[in-house]
C-alpha cells in the first residue's frame, strides 16, 4: 500500500487528515488481518475497533453530537483508503455511514440524539436492512408491512443480505404502510439487534467480501413503537432515494476504487520484483504486461475522476446530480471487475495461487456487481434518466 492518493476528491485539510488516518488503519490493522478475515469469513473486529477509536464511526455525525461533521468528500476518501486494506471492512463502514444518514436527518426517531452520540463515541454500529426475500434486489419495494397494534406497530419480514447482521447494534429497516396501494408507500424504522422477534437466519458464506457478516435476518412479530420510526409515515421511499442512495452509491464507488488501487499497486510491485533468472530480466520488461498495467491504472483514475466530479455535483446540486451519482457507482463497479481481472491475467500463476492477495480482490470486486442497485438496475435507471422516463 502507498500513502493517500492524489487529491481528486477535493479534500480540505481536515478531510485529508481523516483519509490519512484511515490509510494508517488500512495499512497497519486491516491489511495484516485481511487474508484471515477472508479465509475464515470472520468479522474484522480489529479494524472496526480501530475505526471506532479514531472517531470514524462518527465521521458524518454532526459536531453538536460529538461527531466529525464531515460530508461526502471525506467519506469517499476514507472508504477508498480502508478498501485497500480490507474491502470487507470498507463494506461494513459504507453500510454504517449510509444508515446513519437516515438517523441524522430524522425528525421522528425518539432516541436520535443518544444514538448519534454513541456513534460519535464509537459505541454504536448501524446498518441497512432493506432488501427482502420477496422483493430481492429491488430494495425500494418492501413486501413486509407495518400493522397497527398496541399503540404502535407489528411487522413480520424476512430481510436478506443485512451487512453486519450479527454485529450491528441497530438496523435501519423498511416496510409498507398498512393498506398501502404501492410498495413505494413505505416507512423507515429502527430495529435493535437484541429486540424480541429479531433472529439471524444463517451465516454468510459468499465468494467475496467474506468478512462483512451479510446474512438474512427474520423479524417475527416485531413491535415497532412510534418512537422507533425514522421517516415520516409513508415517506420511506423518499428518504431511501434522496438520503440513503446518494451516500451508498458514492461509498460503494469509493470502495470499488480502493479495490482498483490495491490491484494496481500489487500488480506493479509483482512486475517490478519478479523475473527470469536465466535472462536477468524482470516481468516489467515484457511490453504486454506493462500494457495491461497501464490499462488498469487508466481505468482506475477514470473512475476516481468521475467520482470526484460527482462529489462536486453533490455540493452544488443540479438536475444532473442524480444521474452522476448513479453513473459513479456503475463506472466504479465495472472498473473494479475489469481491473482485478486484468490483475489476475497480468500476474498469472502467482495471482491464481493466492500468493499476492489479488485473487481475493478479484472475488471481492464481484460483490459490487450483484449488490442492489445491481449493475443491471443502474444501467436501466441511467437509460431512463437520459430518455426522460421516470425511474419507477
Amino acid at each position: 500500500m502507498t500513502s493517500v492518493a492524489p487529491n481528486v476528491y477535493g479534500l480540505d485539510q481536515t478531510a485529508l487528515e481523516f483519509a490519512t488516518t484511515a490509510a494508517s488503519i488500512a495499512r497497519d490493522v486491516a491489511l495484516p488481518a485481511a487474508a484471515d478475515v477472508d479465509a475464515n469469513a470472520r468479522f474484522p473486529q480489529e479494524s472496526l475497533s480501530a475505526l471506532a477509536r479514531e472517531g470514524l464511526l462518527g465521521l458524518s455525525v454532526p459536531k453538536e453530537f460529538g461527531g466529525k461533521g464531515e460530508g461526502p468528500r471525506a467519506f469517499a476518501a476514507t472508504v477508498e483508503e480502508i478498501a485497500q486494506g480490507c474491502p470487507s471492512t470498507a463494506m461494513i463502514y459504507v453500510m454504517h455511514v449510509s444508515a446513519a444518514q437516515t438517523i441524522i436527518t430524522s425528525t421522528a426517531l425518539a432516541q436520535r440524539e443518544d444514538i448519534l452520540r454513541s456513534m460519535a463515541e464509537g459505541r454504536h454500529l448501524t446498518t441497512l436492512a432493506f432488501s427482502e426475500k420477496g422483493s430481492r434486489s429491488q430494495f425500494w419495494a418492501p413486501v413486509s408491512k407495518l400493522e397497527q397494534a398496541n399503540g404502535g406497530y407489528k411487522t413480520n419480514a424476512m430481510k436478506s443480505w443485512v451487512t453486519s447482521a450479527g454485529h450491528a447494534d441497530s438496523y435501519v429497516s423498511s416496510a409498507q404502510n398498512a393498506g398501502a396501494s404501492s410498495p413505494m408507500e413505505s416507512t423507515l424504522y429502527l430495529v435493535r439487534k437484541n429486540a424480541e422477534g429479531v433472529r439471524l437466519v444463517s451465516p454468510f458464506n459468499g465468494i467475496g467480501l467474506r468478512g462483512n457478516d451479510s446474512a438474512p435476518v427474520a423479524l417475527e412479530n416485531l413491535f415497532v413503537s412510534n418512537g422507533d420510526l425514522i421517516s415520516q409515515s409513508g415517506a420511506g421511499a423518499q428518504m431511501i432515494l434522496e438520503v440513503v442512495l446518494p451516500w451508498f452509491c458514492i461509498g460503494t464507488a469509493a470502495m470499488a476504487n480502493g479495490l482498483c488501487r490495491a490491484a494496481v499497486n500489487a500488480t506493479s510491485n509483482h512486475l517490478s520484483t519478479a523475473g527470469f533468472e536465466h535472462t536477468n530480466s524482470k516481468l516489467r520488461d515484457l511490453p504486454n504486461l506493462r500494457a495491461r498495467l497501464a490499462e488498469m491504472s487508466l481505468r482506475t483514475e477514470q473512475s476516481r475522476a468521475l467520482l470526484g466530479y460527482t462529489l462536486d455535483e453533490m455540493e452544488s446540486p443540479t438536475q444532473m446530480t442524480p444521474l452522476y451519482v448513479l453513473q459513479s457507482r456503475l463506472g466504479a463497479i465495472q472498473a473494479a471487475v475489469d481491473v482485478t481481472d486484468l490483475a489476475m491475467k497480468t500476474c498469472g500463476g502467482a495471482a491464481f495461487s493466492r500468493h499476492l492477495g489479488i485473487e481475493r480482490l478479484f472475488r471481492d470486486a464481484r460483490a459490487g456487481w450483484v449488490m442492489a442497485p445491481t449493475a443491471d438496475h443502474l444501467q436501466d435507471f441511467i437509460g431512463k434518466a437520459l430518455t426522460g422516463l421516470p425511474l419507477f
